[in-house]
C-alpha cells in the first residue's frame, strides 16, 4: 500500500501508514503496521493505540501467524472501538446484548410455535366434532389416576450413650416439622 521500492529497511517515500502518521515517525519498509492500518483510515489505528498502545499491538501482531494477522488487526480495531464506547464491559457488553437479543427472539419463536400448535389443535378439534365419542373426550378427558406411596416409617433412635451438649430433639408424637418449640434454650456449640 503506497510503499516505495528499495532495499530492506528503506524509507517509504510515498505515504506512511496510519500508525507511523499518528506516532510521527518515518515508516520503514518492514513496518509491522503498514499492511493492516491504511493511511486512509487513521481512526482505526488511533483507537487501537489509545486502548492497547503501539508497542503491545506490534507484539500481538507479531505473535500471530502471517495469514491471520489481518484478522487479528481487524479484531483489535473492533475490540478497541467497543472498549472506547463502553469502558467497563467492552466486547462483553456487546456479547451480552446480543445474547439477550437471541433469548428474546427464541422466546418469541416459542410463543409463535405454541400459537401455531393451538391453531392446529383447534382445526383438528373441529374435524373431530363430527364423531360424538371423540368430541366427548375433548370436552371431558378421562381422569388420570395417580398413586403416591407413603414413605417408610423411620427406625427408632438408639439411646444416647454419653451426655454431650449437642442438641437432641425431644421425643414427640407429632410428625409435623412445624412442632419445634422456641421457648427452650438449646446449646448448639459446646
Amino acid at each position: 500500500m503506497g510503499r516505495g521500492i528499495g532495499p530492506a529497511g528503506a524509507l517509504n517515500t510515498i505515504t506512511p501508514c496510519a500508525a507511523c502518521k499518528l506516532l510521527r515517525r518515518r515508516c520503514a519498509q518492514e513496518c509491522p503496521f503498514s499492511p493492516y492500518f491504511s493511511p486512509h483510515e487513521p481512526n482505526k489505528f488511533a483507537s487501537v493505540h489509545k486502548v492497547f498502545g503501539a508497542s503491545n499491538v506490534s507484539k500481538m501482531l507479531m505473535e500471530v501467524p502471517e495469514p491471520q494477522r489481518a484478522d487479528a488487526a481487524n479484531s483489535l480495531v473492533y475490540e478497541a472501538n467497543l472498549r472506547l464506547r463502553d469502558p467497563v464491559y467492552g466486547c462483553m457488553g456487546a456479547i451480552m446484548a446480543l445474547q439477550q437479543q437471541v433469548q428474546a427472539l427464541e422466546a418469541e419463536l416459542e410463543a409463535i410455535r405454541a400459537e401455531i400448535l393451538k391453531h392446529k389443535y383447534r382445526q383438528a378439534g373441529s374435524s373431530l366434532i363430527s364423531n360424538p365419542h371423540a368430541a366427548a373426550l375433548l370436552v371431558h378427558p378421562p381422569p388420570e389416576e395417580v398413586s403416591v406411596a407413603a414413605p417408610p416409617p423411620l427406625p427408632p433412635l438408639p439411646p444416647a450413650a454419653s451426655s454431650s451438649s449437642v442438641y437432641t430433639a425431644p421425643p414427640s408424637n407429632s410428625t409435623e416439622y412445624s412442632s419445634i418449640t422456641t421457648n427452650e434454650n438449646v446449646t448448639y456449640f459446646g
